[in-house]
């Protein structure tokens, strides 16, 4: 170091400093501007995209609450369709039920309708056959009894005397 101070020339301090100056002068002329504003370009770029980003981050955040509540919305109708459909069954059931008394009810009264009307034919069939059969048992048993003229007079004035009395 010593060694430059003793070669100092006053001249070439000059030149070198004056070219130096110029140099700056160029560079902040044609270079420095330049470089600037494309670093002001990429900080401001750098800005828009980080901007950009927190505004997607939010739009992310905001699309999720929506899912959610979407999502919370399409259960609860879910929910009450369940319901809905759990109620409707059960008044179909009770309604099946309801009608199946109600026609079972009716196919009892019918067949009881029946059963009588059966019942009252198989009676009035029975007192027909009973008659018939009375009648018919009568018949033989007064050909058997009126056979002989004595028995005939002989009922003829039991009659009389019953119908006398009535």
């Amino acid at each position: 170091m010593e060694n430059l101070l003793e070669k100092f020339e006053v001249g070439l301090f000059f030149w070198q400093s004056l070219i130096f100056l110029l140099l700056l002068f160029l560079l902040r002329k044609f270079a420095w501007k330049p470089i600037l504003t494309s670093v002001i370009n990429r900080e401001e770029s750098i800005k828009e995209g980080l901007a950009a980003a927190e505004e997607a981050k939010e739009q992310m955040r905001q699309l999720k609450e929506d899912n959610k509540a979407l999502l919370a919305e399409a259960r609860k109708e879910r929910d009450t369709i369940v319901k809905e459909a759990r109620e409707a069954k059960e008044n179909m059931i009770a309604e099946a039920k309801i009608k199946a008394q109600e026609e079972g009810a009716k196919m009892i009264d019918s067949a009881k309708e029946v059963i009588r009307a059966e019942r009252t034919a198989a009676v009035n069939d029975l007192r027909n056959q009973v008659a018939e059969l009375s009648i018919s048992i009568a018949e033989k048993v007064i050909k058997s009894e009126i056979s002989s003229d004595a028995k005939q007079n002989e009922l003829i004035s039991s009659a009389l005397k019953d119908a006398n009395l009535n």
